[in-house]
């Protein structure tokens, strides 16, 4: 079954699924600036728009586009801003 979240007042909407290539998240953003933390090891690809992120331990923002993936290990935070909608893809490990 489909789960679907919600964060930030609806600002951040997300699908999760579960199958045999494992459990992922596809979501949408509004823009704006976000900071989440990870339970697992995140993979995540932007799908639409594009993503810029503080990874932890870094001291740069770095802008992702359409197509582009970063990864934050498990157990961490990080934050993320965007300035427009922006869909994206999350497969966690």
């Amino acid at each position: 079954m489909l789960k679907v979240n919600e964060y930030f007042n609806g600002t951040v909407k997300s699908i999760a699924l579960a199958n045999a290539e494992g459990t992922a998240t596809v979501g949408v953003m509004e823009a704006g600036e976000y900071e989440f933390g990870t339970s697992t090891k995140e993979y995540m690809t932007v799908i639409s728009g594009s993503i810029t992120t503080l990874l932890p331990g870094e001291k740069e923002w770095k802008t992702f586009k359409k197509g582009e993936t970063f990864i934050v290990e498990k157990n961490e935070k990080f934050k993320v801003k965007m300035t427009e909608q922006t869909a994206y893809y999350c497969k966690y490990e």
